[in-house]
């Protein structure tokens, strides 16, 4: 069965983007576990694996059922654009325990014999503690699995919104959803999402979250229940190469024109992205990338643009064109 959003007028007014590092956490959690997701997260695994080991995730894993329902408060829709770990899980600490245990209950009936399981019985004798448990769990994860890696993650998360917002200006509503996800189907004021669970919601003037996500993939997540923001989360573009390291591949000819290390930064700038991002990618000190940036836009190969509390450079036409300029050429 297929679900569904109904928009009004001015739900297509309230679209926007986040980012969210809890999110990436929770389904960071839920990818340990579902090896159909393992596929372009090997060396990933292969990073954290000794490290996850020692992680407590039991709690949370009897909440992520392969099919239903996964307690909200625990991975919400972000509470902004750009938030960080930290304000968003004072924002799960600060759940309402009753609301948090029927939450819970509804997930715990998606997995047969989870209710009645004594971590079951725990969770919902004590909603407050499960929810203060549930909390230092996600952040453990957070620590060991998804901080380390954030500068990275969140660089291919901004580029995504990045593309998307210019997809939205340039097709408008209909060729933005096309674009998302094959199972996402827009028509008559009326966005499916196709097989999934039958659930039905009016955006009722609320708008819609778009939510690109690294480690959802494959699947699309819709069904966020209220009082929270209808919400989409999708597969971020670009995660095929997310693990790998760039080639060595500047141009020679550009490497003498610009310098090695300023034309290094240029060819980097594949996707959008940050200072600390580019450093992190090359190896070089982010003052030293800062002052690349800095020439590379004020001789007009790239412009930046303020996301949140960083700034995104990207390639303007020239820069774009140099690149693309084969060596020897």
């Amino acid at each position: 069965m297929p679900s569904a959003m109904h928009f009004r007028e001015a739900d297509l007014l309230r679209i926007r983007f986040a980012v969210s590092p809890l999110w990436e956490t929770h389904e960071a959690v839920r990818t340990l576990k579902r090896p159909d997701r393992h596929g372009y997260h090997l060396p990933w695994l292969a990073r954290i694996r000794r490290d996850a080991a020692r992680l407590d995730l039991s709690a949370l894993w009897l909440l992520m059922p392969r099919r239903g329902h996964a307690p909200d408060f625990l991975g919400p829709p972000p509470i902004g654009p750009a938030a960080s770990f930290g304000e968003e899980i004072a924002a799960v600490r600060a759940a309402d325990p009753e609301s948090a245990r029927q939450d819970m209950a509804w997930s715990l009936a998606c997995t047969p014999g989870a209710a009645e399981s004594p971590a079951g019985r725990a969770l919902l004798a004590d909603p407050a503690r499960a929810i203060y448990e549930l909390a230092d769990r996600l952040e453990e994860a957070w620590h060991v699995l998804v901080e380390p890696e954030w500068p990275r993650l969140r660089t291919l998360l901004e580029a995504d919104v990045a593309f998307h917002s210019r997809r939205l200006a340039d097709t408008g509503i209909e060729g933005l959803f096309a674009d998302l996800h094959p199972r996402l189907r827009w028509a008559d004021g009326t966005l499916t999402l196709e097989k999934s669970s039958d659930h039905v919601r009016h955006l009722d003037g609320q708008g819609l979250m778009l939510l690109p996500s690294v480690f959802c993939w494959p699947d699309v997540v819709t069904g966020f229940e209220p009082p929270w923001q209808p919400t989409v989360a999708y597969p971020a573009r670009g995660i095929g190469a997310l693990w790998t390291e760039p080639a060595a591949s500047t141009p020679d000819a550009l490497a003498r024109l610009l310098g090695p290390k300023r034309a290094s930064v240029l060819v980097a700038l594949d996707e959008p992205a940050g200072t600390s991002a580019l450093a992190h990618r090359l190896g070089l000190a982010p003052s030293s990338v800062s002052a690349h940036l800095s020439v590379l836009r004020d001789a007009g190969l790239l412009t930046s643009r303020r996301y949140g509390h960083q700034v995104l450079y990207e390639r303007t036409p020239l820069g774009i064109a140099l690149t693309a300029t084969q060596p020897g050429a």
